[in-house]
């Protein structure tokens, strides 16, 4: 094996030759062999396989519940503090006189589909629904469920799960990514964000684990999100077509559906990956985009546009207020009811967040990162944190005060409450047009979940390969993107299979835990290296 060349302490060796050349053959083959083990258990085993996962998440969220609390407070702050010290504010992802590799559409594009995209084509809806039934306050008996007092109450929660925060635990890797590779010369892999602290030890073994963590928690951060994707991929199709198979009589996505959906949307994953980020990558950027844009406008014209508006200003409000509070509330099963409820509900929202933003942060970080060479640190904070929430708010405002003002009014009688999380929609567009324009407008949801969920798969998949070979931006074999592809279809089928969306949310919270540690260390490493370059006499 020979070394790669960026240097600044940091030499990971990659293969010369064979299937592996250009990686390191350790980063690339030690989470094949991990993720394919816990496939082979779940196959043998998927009624045992679901159950332990269940047992694990619980016992996590329990023992480390609070630290995903804290951890991700302190990722906001970070971030925030950065852009806003202007000696650090104005420091740039590259070196002088570096300029943005892509325009201002195509980036805010790229990071938005690639980052939350999926979550907000199932959650625009499904989050306010849900936090107006049941949220903090209606537990305490502060507010009553399905009343207008409670709107507020159900946006500022809502708001804390897509505003800041998420995009803050993304941040703080792009910009320690983007920072070291563009402006120090290290490679971008995750092991380079730690290298204020541990210096050239982490080109050996210590780097290596860092690294494999971050696949591990990519892989089960993006098995969740093209998990959700599927199911309502699948709910799409039958509002579309009407095909009993695709549905139980429930209402939930078979999983035949699911496996249907999986296998399309990976085989286009992997032709977009082929092509590369500056041209499948970006232009599915760029249409989702467009799509994005249509479908919240089709809510601005025809939804409750009145109600939305005044939801819109009065959930940024509560929300900014409210968020120190949010940021740093653990509610521990005090042995009375209200306590229990409190913590269940924060265990199934708060930290199945946090544990979903940070599993999913190596991959959204790194290709941040490598998508925003030449920003200044206060220009990416707005543009990959602030704008970003900012758009996933209009997206909760008008497409959820829709679905809740349909609720208030009696017109669904229940209907989109207590639908399915995937069909929650669909359920809404079917009461708002005729049976042939909610076909129409299907067709645009389930076209823009396809280039969402594409988007992220094939970026994912250039991520990983990025990562384990050792930072090289090169375009890697074939063979490589098939096999990652093929590995995300056979883990996602087999935890579907184990215990549907369940055993897909406990495996990312448990797989989580470890590269939460990382991040935090990373966090601490970005402090240190910019607060040592803002007090040298060159900055």
């Amino acid at each position: 094996m020979t070394p790669e060349a960026p240097s600044n302490d940091i030499r990971i060796a990659t293969q010369s030759r064979g299937l592996y050349a250009g990686f390191n053959v350790w980063v690339a083959a030690v989470p094949k062999i991990v993720i394919l083990a816990l496939i082979t258990w779940v196959a043998v085993s998927p009624s045992q396989a679901g159950q332990q996962l269940l047992n694990l998440q619980t016992w996590s969220t329990a023992s480390f519940g609070s630290w995903y609390i804290y951890v991700t407070a302190f990722f906001t702050l970070t971030c925030l503090a950065l852009a806003l010290w202007p000696r650090t504010g104005r420091l740039v992802l590259g070196q002088p006189g570096d300029g943005p590799e892509f325009s201002q559409f195509s980036w805010l594009s790229m990071m938005f589909g690639a980052g939350i995209g999926i979550g907000m084509l199932t959650y625009s809806t499904a989050e306010p629904i849900f936090h107006f039934a049941t949220n903090p306050e209606t537990i305490q008996g502060i507010s009553t469920p399905l009343d207008a007092d409670n709107v507020r109450n159900a946006y500022k929660w809502a708001l804390l799960h897509y505003g800041l925060t998420p995009w803050a635990c993304y941040g703080v890797i792009g910009i320690a990514l983007g920072y070291l590779r563009y402006a120090k010369g290290m490679p971008l892999t995750i092991r380079s964000g730690l290298q204020p602290l541990f210096g050239s030890s982490l080109s050996g073994w210590l780097g290596h684990l860092v690294d494999i963590a971050a696949i591990l928690a990519t892989l089960i951060g993006l098995g969740v999100t093209i998990g959700y994707g599927v199911s309502q991929f699948s709910a799409g199709l039958f509002n579309i077509s009407g095909l009993s198979f695709l549905v139980n009589d429930s209402g939930q996505p078979t999983l035949n559906a699911q496996i249907i959906g999986l296998l399309i949307i990976v085989s286009a994953s992997c032709l977009s990956a082929l092509s590369g980020i500056q041209r499948g990558i970006k232009w599915l950027s760029n249409i989702n985009m467009g799509l994005s844009i249509f479908l919240v406008g089709f809510f601005v014209v025809f939804g409750s546009t009145a109600f939305a508006l005044t939801t819109f200003g009065y959930a940024i409000w509560d929300y900014l207020l409210a968020l120190p509070a949010m940021s740093v509330t653990v509610w521990q099963d005090t042995s009375t009811d209200v306590g229990a409820a409190l913590q269940q509900w924060q265990g199934a929202w708060n930290i199945f967040y946090w544990a979903w933003w940070i599993a999913f942060a190596p991959f959204v970080g790194l290709f941040l990162a490598r998508v925003s060479r030449g920003r200044t640190i206060r220009e990416y904070v707005a543009g990959a944190i602030v704008m970003p929430a900012m758009v996933c708010l209009t997206w909760l405002a008008f497409v959820g005060a829709t679905a809740i003002d349909l609720e208030l009014q009696g017109i669904a009688g229940g209907s989109i409450v207590n639908a399915d999380i995937s069909a929650q929609l669909f359920a809404m567009i079917n009461l708002m047009l005729s049976p042939d324009l909610a076909v129409a407008l299907s067709v645009v949801v389930v076209l823009l979940l396809l280039t969402f969920l594409i988007t992220s798969a094939d970026s994912g998949i250039l991520i990983i390969n990025t990562l384990a070979s050792g930072g090289s931006q090169s375009q890697k074999g074939a063979a490589h993107i098939v096999i990652w592809g093929f590995i995300f279809a056979l883990l996602i089928g087999a935890l579907l299979s184990a215990g549907g969306m369940d055993a897909l949310r406990s495996a990312m919270i448990v797989g989580a835990l470890p590269f939460s540690i990382v991040m935090a260390l990373m966090a601490i490493a970005l402090i240190k290296v910019m607060v040592s370059d803002v007090s040298s006499d060159n900055v």
